[in-house]
């Protein structure tokens, strides 16, 4: 599809792989909350491994805003016929239309495939730029008589376009980790300097647990070494891929992404991966792989908003052997006492688990924008949505009483 609209040459491609690199790289490098996982070597992994494509439920569709030839604002956008892999769940909506002979999929999802990590979506040089994609999706969708668009686990700039353009917000809670000590006696905060000092800023039995939890892994013999970029050979990438695999089968579930996606990963964006290997008596029984954030270029467009920072996220880990809070050591410990190492500013522990804040990753609200076609449908879900914020919004209160640090 090409049209002009103020000014702007729209087009829907096919596939992430139509889009320049370089190009969308470059955007995706302006925005306030870049994260690797919109790079354009991560999704068009995603579709050449057969992880995100038709086949698996997930069609791309890429829809691009031009001025002169120059890219000014770009999503990738997936048609679902099921809802898997999202992370923000809509299954009892879909069920609603079904109930009353109504066809919820084919939906629209602006969102990266089984990934539930915040960031920017709605890529832009500015934002009226950002605002004109989201009309030219929102018109697309019309035309192809789609039920509804799903914006998931979106940045603040997102968010605001959204509620510009009338989409309903949802809010759901994940748990982060911060590095920043702020020292008694002082107003400014800084970094840990060690993993020690992080576990002095806990009350005591925050303190005691996770050094006993250490403890049962090291007196079990387990010892960790981890690797960066290319120092991750590709023996571990197969390690790594093996306890991943076994972690899905043992739940009684396919993984979604194929071993030629982490082989891609390996071979086309080796610097933003981390992994932990756990071994005990020379063997490895275990691995966590960890994805690592590249430093945002501050937008020209948009000055006032404030770059993220140096951000690791908690992806996947799996165990060939079990050995008692191996899963802690090797998927928070191991993970913050690299950051605090190496100045990263905050660990992103993934979706839910409220046993995360035993481990000091606090609660932070992630966002998501909906818009339903079927307007009686649409004033119900946004009547849900509000009842549902409002719990959001008391359970980040209950969440807040229960703070692991000590109380000064």
């Amino acid at each position: 599809m090409k049209n002009n609209s103020d000014d702007y040459v729209i087009q829907v491609h096919d596939s992430v792989q139509q889009a320049d690199p370089l190009a969308w790289n470059a955007l995706l490098a302006q925005q306030c909350a870049p994260s690797p996982f919109m790079r354009h070597e991560y999704l068009a992994a995603l579709e050449r491994s057969g992880s995100a494509t038709p086949t698996t439920g997930w069609t791309p569709r890429l829809v691009t805003l031009s001025r002169g030839g120059e890219l000014h604002a770009a999503c990738a956008l997936y048609l679902k016929d099921h809802s898997y892999g999202e992370y923000v769940f809509d299954w009892a909506w879909a069920n609603a239309y079904q109930q009353h002979g109504l066809a919820y999929y084919p939906k629209a999802v602006i969102a990266v495939p089984f990934t539930p990590v915040p960031g920017a979506r709605l890529l832009a040089r500015d934002a009226l730029a950002r605002q004109a994609l989201l009309e030219a999706v929102l018109a697309w969708c019309k035309k192809q008589k789609l039920s509804s668009l799903h914006l998931l686990f979106a940045a603040d700039e997102d968010v605001a376009a959204c509620g510009e353009a009338g989409l309903m917000l949802r809010h759901t809670v994940q748990f982060h980790w911060t590095n920043m000590l702020t020292p008694p006696g002082s107003t400014e905060a800084r970094r840990y300097e060690g993993f020690e000092e992080f576990l002095a800023s806990l009350a005591q039995d925050k303190r005691k647990k996770i050094r006993q939890e250490r403890r049962k892994v090291a007196e079990a013999g387990v010892t960790f070494r981890w690797s960066t970029g290319q120092g991750i050979h590709e023996k571990d990438w197969d390690l790594f891929y093996r306890c991943y695999e076994r972690t899905y089968l043992e739940h009684g579930n396919a993984p979604y992404l194929t071993p030629d996606f982490f082989a891609r990963m390996a071979r086309e964006m080796p610097q933003n991966w981390l992994l932990f290997v756990a071994e005990r008596d020379s063997r490895p029984i275990a691995t966590s792989l960890i994805a690592l954030s590249e430093p945002p270029i501050q937008s020209l467009d948009e000055p006032s908003a404030q770059p993220a920072g140096k951000v690791a996220y908690g992806r996947y880990w799996g165990a060939l052997e079990r050995v008692d809070c191996l899963h802690f050591e090797a998927c928070y410990y191991q993970p913050l006492q690299w950051c605090i190492a190496h100045g990263f500013d905050r660990f992103e522990g993934g979706a839910q688990g409220e046993h995360k804040m035993a481990r000091a990753l606090m609660p932070v609200k992630t966002h998501s924008a909906h818009w339903l076609a079927h307007p009686a449908f649409a004033d119900a879900v946004e009547r849900f949505l509000e009842r549902e914020g409002q719990g959001i919004e008391n359970y980040l209160e209950h969440l807040e009483e229960r703070s692991p640090f000590r109380r000064a």
